[in-house]
């Protein structure tokens, strides 16, 4: 819902990533995979969301570093809190409609 409300820019196509998959960490390689991104897109806005402490290391295999949203950053948590509201108002218009659709059935 993020990205169909504020846009398909590459930082929010990278938060709304880790939104879906909060249970898991990845390697920059796998979200860049994920996201069929291209690598220099992804390192161009990648640094900001660090800088910004929007991701965060969780831990290292080998010489690889993995990441996970930062759920303790003020930032992300209203992100978080403006995803759901926007889930929310969404399953509500689906909601109205269906009711609506079902008045107009049964009206004819």
């Amino acid at each position: 819902m993020l990205i169909r409300s504020l846009g398909n820019s590459p930082s929010l196509r990278i938060v709304d990533f880790f939104l879906d998959n909060r249970l898991f960490d990845y390697t920059k390689n796998e979200i860049v995979e994920n996201l069929e991104m291209g690598r220099a897109t992804f390192f161009r806005y990648w640094k900001e969301l660090e800088r910004l402490g929007i991701v965060k290391v969780t831990r290292r295999i080998g010489k690889s570093n993995l990441y996970k949203l930062n759920e303790e950053n003020e930032i992300v948590q209203k992100i978080i809190a403006l995803d759901s509201a926007l889930c929310i108002r969404a399953m509500e218009k689906t909601i109205e409609k269906e009711l609506t659709k079902r008045e107009v059935t049964v009206q004819k």
